[in-house]
């Protein structure tokens, strides 16, 4: 975080217990970023919060911290069973679950508290286990959150701070129903502390706040525009049989610590991943349909700088925290712009500086003017140059022939056709003949 991006406030400045505070400085923190300075007064004073800010700007450490101190002052309920949980954090997807349970090992590594993380997918019995075993945090997604509670794995009614992470998104994925079932079987609102954060705190919003919390205060850290201001962003016209050259050209030329590269169908998501490989850019591929056990590993592989590139489909675009992502490539522009403020936000993470580089083809151009609408703001244009498009690259290996009834799904077409064309024979990007 630079000096421009903190609050000026240092968490030593807060009443915190030591054993936080430790847990601040093994995480490097100093000072507060805006939206951490606008919660933990009121969390620490034991007052509900309704925050919005935007992705990336700390609201993680915030509840974290301000959950931890009140653990850790307030004694537990003496009739407390050892299932009994006394902190729930729902999020909702697997990727943001596994990132807050990772935030929280950090900072409460000396406090003593033990914590559990559910999410589907993968780990069923083992997740159920740990949980059998006692915890003091639950941290998941509602789905599997709810089948352990169904079985009685364990208690919420000794519940003291319920959390809600991307409130928004839960609204987006169809969980409030979930989110109210667990809700309700909580202590209530007023003898609990309950925090919630979202990007946008819409009435939809709102009024779940004001139905499960205890007359929550309302914090909001909004930026000028839609997107942070230290993330620059160009976009690029090629043609569509341009576009994998170009993307080899540019990461040559760029040589990008890490990059994520989004692609709108797991069709060529594939295809970019192979080019990629073949060509000496290690990169690994994240989509929709790729096992929780294999996602995790490549998500850990990729923070460990074993791939320098991720290709992925949408579902890596919300919850994920991957740190030192410098780049941004939109292979294939999204449909919408806040799909395309979630993707470039991967980069310029807390206050760093980073670069989302779009291409606007033949079948994804159209969609700029929306985008450019929901920014308010023209997306700078970059002239392509021919020494821009390598002329010599490697072909990939073909892959496995797929199965009858394997077609690709989500409208996929091939690079050189344009909509509603019948699949062209393969052939080699311009200049590998």
């Amino acid at each position: 975080m630079t000096e421009a991006d903190n609050s000026g406030i240092r968490f030593e400045d807060f009443d915190l217990p030591e054993p936080v505070l430790q847990g601040i400085r093994d995480a490097g923190f100093e000072f507060c970023t805006p939206i951490q300075a606008l919660t933990l007064p009121i969390a620490l004073a034991g007052r509900d919060v309704a925050g919005q800010a935007q992705t990336g700007t700390g609201k993680t450490a915030a509840f974290l911290l301000a959950a931890f101190h009140r653990l850790l002052r307030n004694p537990q309920a003496e009739d407390r069973r050892v299932t009994d949980v006394r902190m729930m954090v729902l999020a909702p997807t697997r990727e943001l679950a596994i990132q807050i349970h990772k935030d929280a090992l950090l900072l409460g590594r000396h406090t003593g508290l033990t914590f559990a993380l559910a999410y589907g997918g993968t780990g069923y019995e083992e997740q159920r286990d740990q949980l059998r075993a006692g915890a003091d945090v639950l941290i998941g997604t509602p789905g599997r959150i709810i089948d352990y509670h169904k079985q009685h794995v364990f208690g919420l009614k000794r519940v003291e701070v319920v959390v809600l992470d991307e409130a928004d998104r839960m609204f987006d994925l169809g969980f409030i129903k979930d989110i109210r079932f667990l809700l309700r079987r909580c202590a209530p609102p007023a003898q609990r502390q309950s925090m919630l954060f979202s990007a946008t705190l819409s009435w939809r919003v709102m009024e779940l706040a004001y139905e499960h919390m205890n007359n929550p205060d309302k914090v909001q850290v909004e930026a000028e525009t839609v997107t942070a201001d230290n993330i620059r962003q160009v976009i690029y016209y090629p043609a569509n049989e341009q576009k994998i050259p170009l993307l080899i050209g540019l990461a040559r030329k760029i040589e990008p610590q890490r990059a994520i590269v989004f692609v709108n169908t797991k069709h060529w998501a594939e295809r970019v991943c192979d080019w990629l490989n073949a060509n000496g850019l290690k990169a690994a591929l994240l989509s929709g349909d790729v096992p929780q056990n294999k996602r995790t590993r490549l998500l850990a592989q990729f923070a460990d700088g074993q791939y320098t590139f991720l290709v992925a489909t949408d579902v890596a675009a919300r919850g994920l925290h991957i740190p030192d992502v410098t780049h941004v490539f939109n292979f294939d522009l999204p449909q919408s712009g806040e799909d395309y403020v979630h993707r470039i936000g991967r980069t310029g993470r807390v206050g760093a500086e980073g670069d989302a580089i779009s291409f606007g083809c033949e079948d994804s151009a159209f969609y700029l003017p929306d985008i450019e609408a929901y920014l308010g703001q023209r997306i700078p244009t970059e002239m392509l140059y021919p020494e821009d498009l390598p002329r010599e690259l490697q072909r990939p290996p073909p892959r496995a022939r797929r199965k009858p009834g394997d077609r690709p799904r989500g409208g996929e077409r091939p690079s050189g056709g344009g909509r509603g064309r019948r699949r062209a024979p393969r052939r080699p990007p311009p200049g590998n003949t």
